[in-house]
């Protein structure tokens, strides 16, 4: 008989008609489905009862595998989530852990029914293992997906599903992170979907071959089990709901679940003015030895009550900054979830029957086999949420209620560090690797009404936890020096972003080096952007003291407090990159805060002060940027008017004008555009002085742009960007030319696209 040899198209995943796939599984797959008529008459407070137990279920798995894991990154970070899924894999319920993952669980299942319905089927008492991305389930190798049938008389009633990030599944980095990757093949294996668990056993010879890979078996092998015995008490809960409402109640109620989820951000979306938004960010640098920029591109459309994200025009896949379909599908969903379905339950089924994406293959967010795709929630699948984000705050920021919604953009990167080597602390030495999980402190963006969380987390996380620093330096051989808020690493605005931080570790406990593995991005090219001329958050930045005074400082009774302090030999880490870390040398990660919101000019003098009190900001940024003058710790009114009105005058002096003046508008009935701009009949206008900038959808605004050195956005700034790309980078500040109210500021390429044609506008127009 002959066998047909897969190629790599049959390993792609994407969204199916449920029709169209319900009708193409086998007879011997019989599955359990209702009527529309049967949805259509559950009384209200049975549904709610059932749709409240079904979300209680996905929170008790998430219990049961953290009890169950040894890992930090699932006992500490909450890096795992958790859904359950109709008969044909639609999410019902998800949880709320890492969003980023809804994207994708659907996407493994519906390629299940379409690939091993037949062989070697799907029964009662079954789980599959998978932890490829192309497939679905995760974005990346490390994610790994546990999944089953749930069965009922017989008939499939519904998935449930447990994924969480592995610590290391092999490869040739540490971590499965391998910085000079060029394809799929110098990393993880993708394992397509694989019975690990059949007819209620645990398959052996599958559970060995799978832990044989990784440079830690025994966590791999107790998530594996977490992860199975997730799924069960999954199961378990939905066959006592079936058994206390019936399978056609339990099933109506999820059917609906997703269709209100749907109704209701249609209804949101119908409620917006049709139009059309575009963000541009890059990633800097590729892999190990790369020195250019990769550009994610994204234009969000809305009409009527459909959202379009198209991403034409995004650079060709590179190095390991690639994600794939399911990834950049990820991406969309951890901004659309907080930003538009906030108050909508996360039924995602429905959700994701609201917007289209608009995609080439062979891309960065849609990259094609064997592309390396380690690095892809990371980089750009993150990266593409952020994008999108920023769309749809500009969005909704033309509307008071809605704009509560609103955010500049968080933290914009995870900064990546795994250390690995030999624990010379016990009787006998052992190995260990530890991804540094610090990074989940991460700033959130600041609002219109509000400055963003410091150290609040990650958008994408929103049950997100930091490590404890005892936990860490019990489990591995590093002691930490610091870990601590960052001042300046808010992005400066009207309102200002949360604040970032930084940590610093050494080797303790062990008289070897050990492997150090980098994969970061936003060090060149700001990825935590503001709003509405809000500066850009902190860039990241990784430094090795090589030749430290760490040891001498120790001895002495002293903890050294900075990096000056430790040592004169500052080694930058690359954004990609395969190094050590020694004893007696110093390594430390400074990661990213959230973006500010509107012009730091306009914020409230008070608010500057209580912040450098606060040591939030330092004086230079209080005033450099903020323009606040204060005297023993008190605002001055009138110095500070006065210097507010010198740095305006800075930025006339220093920028350039496109077009003439147009006069002034009549304020007096307008339309929000955003903090700055309004819409004055077919005009966009200052909101501050008045200006007629231009026309709504046509042509460029009259604005002045500035491009200058990247440190002219602030303090924040602390990584040089000619130590990571050859390519040239500026502040670019876009201001109004009669009251020089900052409109935009950004640190981006030197050939960054002109926004000038675009802002403050809607390109596509109502009716």
């Amino acid at each position: 008989m002959t066998m047909p040899i897969p190629g790599s198209e049959a390993f792609s995943s994407r969204p199916v008609d449920p029709d169209e796939l319900a009708r193409s599984l086998p007879s011997s797959l019989p599955v359990h489905s209702v009527t529309q008529e049967q949805i259509d008459a559950l009384d209200p407070l049975t549904y709610e009862v059932i749709r409240h137990r079904l979300w209680s279920v996905t929170d008790e798995m998430g219990e049961a595998l953290k009890r169950m894991s040894g890992s930090p990154i699932v006992t500490d970070a909450n890096d795992f989530d958790f859904a359950i899924s109709d008969e044909l894999g639609q999410e019902v319920q998800v949880g709320l852990y890492n969003t980023m993952l809804v994207g994708a669980v659907d996407l493994a299942i519906y390629w299940t029914l379409r690939n091993r319905a037949d062989n070697p089927g799907i029964e009662a008492g079954d789980m599959f293992l998978c932890n490829d991305p192309w497939v679905g389930g995760g974005l990346h190798q490390n994610d790994v997906i546990v999944y089953q049938p749930v069965f009922h008389d017989g008939k499939l009633f519904a998935w449930t599903s447990a994924i969480a990030h592995q610590p290391d599944l092999g490869g040739v980095g540490l971590g499965s992170f391998s910085p000079a990757a060029q394809d799929v093949f110098s990393e993880s294996l993708p394992t397509p979907p694989v019975k690990v668990v059949r007819e209620g056993r645990l398959q052996r010879d599958v559970a060995d071959l799978w832990v044989r890979r990784s440079r830690v078996p025994m966590l791999v092998g107790l998530d594996l089990r977490a992860k199975i015995g997730a799924n069960n008490v999954g199961a378990e809960r939905l066959h006592a709901l079936i058994a206390q409402y019936g399978p056609d109640t339990v099933k109506a109620v999820m059917k609906r679940m997703m269709s209100d989820a749907e109704t209701r951000l249609r209804d949101k979306l119908s409620a917006l003015p049709d139009g059309s938004w575009t963000a541009t960010g890059y990633q800097d640098q590729s892999h190990e030895g790369d020195r250019n920029l990769h550009k994610i591109t994204v234009t969000t459309t809305k009409t009527g009550d459909r959202l379009t994200f198209d991403f034409t025009g995004t650079d060709p896949q590179a190095g390991v900054i690639n994600c794939t379909y399911a990834g950049m599908r990820g991406g969309v969903m951890l901004a659309l979830l907080p930003i538009l379905a906030n108050d909508i339950p996360w039924s995602a089924g429905g959700l994701m029957r609201c917007f289209d994406l608009v995609t080439e293959e062979g891309t960065l967010n849609n990259a094609t086999f064997p592309a390396a795709v380690g690095r892809g929630p990371i980089g750009p699948a993150w990266l593409t949420g952020s994008l999108i984000a920023e769309c749809l705050s500009q969005m909704l920021d033309r509307d008071l209620e809605l704009g509560k919604n609103v955010q500049a953009t968080c933290c914009g990167t995870w900064d990546t560090a795994v250390i690995a080597g030999l624990d010379e602390r016990g009787e006998q030495p052992a190995p260990f690797l530890s991804i540094m999980m610090e990074p989940m402190a991460g700033g959130y963006g600041a609002r219109p009404h509000a400055d963003g969380v410091d150290t609040g987390g990650l958008f994408c996380i929103p049950m997100g936890r930091v490590p404890d620093v005892e936990m860490t330096e019990f489990l591995y051989p590093v002691l930490t020096l610091w870990r601590r808020e960052v001042p300046d690493s808010g992005g400066p605005g009207r309102h200002r972003g949360g604040l970032g931080a930084s940590i610093a570790i050494t080797p303790h406990g062990t008289s070897l080096p050990m492997g150090l593995v980098l994969a970061s991005a936003g060090k060149a090219v700001a990825q935590n952007a503001g709003l509405s001329g809000g500066h850009p958050g902190n860039s990241g930045l990784d430094v090795v003291a090589r030749q430290s005074r760490v040891a001498e400082l120790l001895g002495s009774g002293r903890m050294p407090s900075s990096l000056e302090e430790v040592g004169d030999t500052l080694e930058p880490g690359q954004n990609y990159a395969s190094s050590y870390l020694a004893p007696g040398e110093v390594f430390a990660m400074t990661w990213q805060g959230g973006g500010g919101y509107g012009d730091p000019l306009t914020r409230d003098p008070e608010a500057v002060a209580r912040d450098l009190r606060e040591q939030k900001i330092t004086a230079d940024a209080a005033a450099g940027v903020y323009g606040v003058v204060l005297a023993d710790g008190t605002v001055d009114p009138a110095a500070t008017a006065a210097e507010r009105e010198r740095l305006r005058g800075v930025r006339r002096d220093r920028s350039r004008v496109a077009g003439g003046t147009r006069g002034k508008a009549d304020l007096s009935s307008v339309k929000r555009v955003d903090d700055n701009l309004v819409e004055v009949g077919s005009a966009v206008a200052c909101a501050h002085c008045a200006e007629i900038l231009g026309d709504t959808g046509e042509g460029p605004l009259a604005l002045a742009v500035y491009d200058g050195p990247p440190t002219d956005a602030g303090p924040q700034i602390i990584a040089q960007a000619a130590d990571y790309v050859d390519a040239p980078v500026v502040f670019r500040q876009y201001s109004c030319p009669s009251c020089w109210t900052a409109l935009s500021s950004a640190v981006v390429p030197a050939d960054h696209p002109d926004r000038a044609a675009t802002l403050g506008r809607l390109t596509v127009t109502a009716g």
